[in-house]
C-alpha cells in the first residue's frame, strides 16, 4: 500500500529509462516541426497520419481530454511530468537540477520549440522555469508551497542553444510564507531574475485541492 496516499496501491515507476527515451525522441519531433522548411503538401499530411497512429498506439486509443489518468501522491510522482524538468515529459526542455548546499541548481538548453524573439527564448517560458525552480527549491528547503506571486526581471534576452544556468534558493519563511529568489545564467551574463511568494495551503483546504494526504 501507498504510504502517501493509504489505501491505494503503489503505483509502478512512470519516468522509467525507456519512457525517457521516448520522450527524448518525441523533443526531436517537436523542433523538427518547427524547424523543417522542406517538407511541404501531402508529405506533411502523411507525417501527421503517422504521428496520429503512434498516438493511438501508444494511448491504447484513450483522448487528450480524459485527463492524466493518475493520482499523483508525492513530488516524485509529478516532477516526472514536469514541462520544465521532467524527464518523461516531451514537453520539457530537460533542465537537469541538483542539490548545492543551501540552494538548487539547474542546467538546460532551450531549443527552436520555445523560441519567442528570433534567436531567443520566449519570456514565458522563463517565468515557466522561474516556477518551477523557486518550487523545487522550496521543496528541497522542506516548505513546499503554492505560488502567490511571482515577479521576473528580465536583464538580458536570453538565447537559445546555448546552455543556461538557474540557481534558485530560499531567501525567508514567515509563517505559511516562503519568499524564495531566483537567477538565470547565460555564461557570465545575467539574463533574469525572480522574486516569489508561495503560500502553504492549511491542510483542510490543501486536502480539498488535492485530496487525502498523509501527514
Amino acid at each position: 500500500m501507498s504510504e502517501a496516499a493509504p489505501g491505494l496501491p503503489d503505483s509502478p515507476v512512470f519516468a522509467t529509462p525507456e519512457r525517457a527515451v521516448l520522450a527524448e525522441a518525441m523533443r526531436e519531433l517537436i523542433d523538427a516541426v518547427m524547424v523543417s522548411e522542406q517538407a511541404e503538401g501531402d508529405e506533411l499530411v502523411a507525417i501527421a497520419q503517422d504521428v496520429r497512429r503512434l498516438a493511438f498506439r501508444l494511448s491504447g486509443g484513450s483522448t487528450r481530454t480524459e485527463g492524466p489518468g493518475y493520482r499523483p501522491r508525492t513530488h516524485g510522482d509529478y516532477l516526472p511530468r514536469s514541462p520544465i524538468v521532467g524527464e518523461a515529459s516531451p514537453l520539457s526542455p530537460r533542465i537537469d537540477w541538483d542539490e548545492v548546499d543551501d540552494h538548487v541548481e539547474g542546467r538546460g538548453v532551450f531549443t527552436a520549440a520555445y523560441e519567442g524573439p528570433p534567436g531567443f527564448v520566449h519570456g514565458g517560458m522563463i517565468a515557466l522555469a522561474f516556477d518551477e525552480m523557486l518550487g523545487i527549491a522550496n521543496i528541497s528547503a522542506g516548505h513546499p508551497g503554492m505560488t502567490g506571486t511571482l515577479t521576473i526581471r528580465y536583464r538580458r534576452p536570453t538565447p537559445l542553444f546555448v546552455e543556461l544556468h538557474f540557481k534558485a534558493w530560499v531567501e525567508r519563511v514567515d509563517g505559511r510564507r516562503i519568499l524564495s529568489k531566483a537567477e538565470l545564467w547565460a555564461g557570465d551574463q545575467l539574463c533574469a531574475e525572480a522574486d516569489g511568494i508561495f503560500v502553504q495551503p492549511r491542510p483542510e483546504l490543501a486536502e480539498q485541492y488535492f485530496g487525502p494526504r498523509d501527514s
